[in-house]
C-alpha cells in the first residue's frame, strides 16, 4: 500500500495525544485525515481546541465516526477503546491503533476476533508489520524499555533500579491538584513509588527477551521504578542502574549493535538532555559507568515517541511505509 493514500480516523481527538496525532497526520504525505471525533467538541473547528493548528486546517470535530477509512486511532481515556470495540461492529479491513492502555498486556490483548500486538518497534517490528491491531506502549514504559532492551537481549539483566521524571502533559489535559501551574512550577514530587501501572508491560517485554529474568532478580520479575512529576510541560528522562562487569566500550558496542537499524533510537557518548528530543519521535540513550555499576539514561518526548509519534510509526510499519514517513520532526533545541 506504499503508493496509496491511507484514510485515517481518530476517536477522542481533543486531548494532548489527539492534538499531536492530528498535527502529524495533517502533514503526513500518505495520509488523508477523514475525521476527528470528540463528543464534547462536535461542530467546533479543531483549532478552537488545538490552537497551534490555526491556519493549518479547517476540519471540525464530529460526533459520529464512520468506517470509510483504513486505520482508526483511539486517543480517548484508558478503558474507552475496549468499550468501543465491544460495542461497535468494526469492519475487518479497518486497522486499530490504541494509544491507551487497554490492550497492552498479553492477558488483555484479545477482544472478540481481534488480537492486539504490542507496538514497540524496537522489539516487535516484524509482528507489527503483519498486525491488524496495535496496542501502543505507555510513555514511561517506552523510555524505560528502550534503555533496557539490549541488556535483556544479551541476558544481562539482574536487579534494575530506575528513576524517571515526566512533564505535566503526561497527566493529560484535564486539570488535577498536581497538574495546575501553581502546583507544578518550582516543584517536583515522587508518586506511585514501585507501583506504577507501566511496570507490568515493561516486565512483559523484558521477559520476552530474557525469560530467566525471575531467576536473576531474587525470584521477582520486575524492576524497582520510582517515577517523578516534573515542573516542565513535556518530556521524560529515565535513569536505570544495573550491575555488570562489562567494560564501558563493550556496553556501548552492545547498545550500538542492538539499535543499528532503529529508525528513531540513538546511542551517544555525550550527556543527554530533554531538549534533544522534545517535539520529536527520537529516543536518545547515554551510558555511564562507575565501578561495576552502569547507569543508562534514556530521553523521549512523552507525547510523541511515548504516544502519538510512536502510533504513527506503527501505522507506517503496518502499511509498508518507511518508519520515518511523516515523523521527521524538529526538536525544540532552544
Amino acid at each position: 500500500m506504499t503508493n496509496s493514500i491511507i484514510k485515517a480516523g481518530i476517536i477522542g481527538g481533543a486531548g494532548y495525544t489527539g492534538g499531536e496525532l492530528i498535527r502529524i497526520l495533517l502533514n503526513h504525505p500518505n495520509v488523508e485525515l477523514a475525521f476527528v471525533q470528540s463528543s464534547s467538541n462536535a461542530g467546533n473547528p479543531i483549532h478552537k481546541v488545538h490552537a497551534d493548528l490555526f491556519g493549518d486546517t479547517e476540519i471540525t470535530f464530529v460526533a459520529k465516526h464512520h468506517y470509510d477509512i483504513d486505520v482508526l486511532f483511539f486517543c480517548a481515556g484508558h478503558g474507552e477503546a475496549k468499550k468501543f470495540v465491544a460495542a461497535n461492529a468494526i469492519p475487518s479491513h479497518v486497522r486499530l491503533i490504541d494509544i491507551g492502555n487497554d490492550f497492552r498486556l498479553t492477558s488483555d490483548s484479545i477482544i472478540g476476533d481481534r488480537t492486539f500486538v504490542y507496538g514497540l518497534p524496537e522489539l516487535n517490528s516484524e509482528a507489527i508489520r503483519s498486525a491488524e491491531n496495535i496496542a501502543n506502549p505507555g510513555c514511561f514504559a517506552t523510555a524505560i524499555q528502550l534503555g533496557l532492551l539490549p541488556l535483556a537481549d544479551a541476558g544481562l539483566l539482574t536487579e534494575v533500579y530506575t528513576t524517571g521524571i515526566t512533564g505535566s502533559t503526561g497527566a493529560g489535559q484535564s486539570l488535577s491538584a498536581t497538574s495546575h501551574f501553581s502546583w507544578r512550577t518550582n516543584n517536583i514530587q515522587a508518586y506511585k513509588t514501585l507501583t506504577h501501572q507501566h511496570n507490568s508491560e515493561i516486565v512483559q517485554s523484558l521477559v520476552q527477551l530474557q525469560p530467566n529474568l525471575a531467576d536473576t532478580n531474587n525470584g521477582e520479575k520486575g524492576i524497582s521504578f520510582v517515577p517523578w512529576r516534573g515542573d516542565f510541560a513535556r518530556g521524560i528522562f529515565i535513569s536505570s542502574t544495573i550491575t555488570s562487569y562489562l567494560s564501558l566500550a563493550e556496553m556501548q558496542d552492545l547498545y550500538s549493535d542492538y539499535y543499528k537499524d532503529a529508525a528513531f533510537t540513538f546511542v551517544t557518548t555525550e550527556p543527554v538532555f530533554l531538549k534533544q528530543v522534545v517535539n520529536s519521535n527520537k529516543c536518545i540513550i547515554q551510558i555511564e559507568k562507575v565501578g561495576n555499576k552502569f547507569v543508562i539514561h534514556s530521553v523521549i518526548d512523552n507525547l510523541l515517541k511515548g504516544a502519538s509519534g510512536q502510533a504513527v510509526q506503527n501505522m507506517n510499519l503496518i502499511f509498508d511505509l518507511p518508519e520515518t514517513t511523516g515523523l521527521k520532526l524538529k526538536t525544540s533545541a532552544f
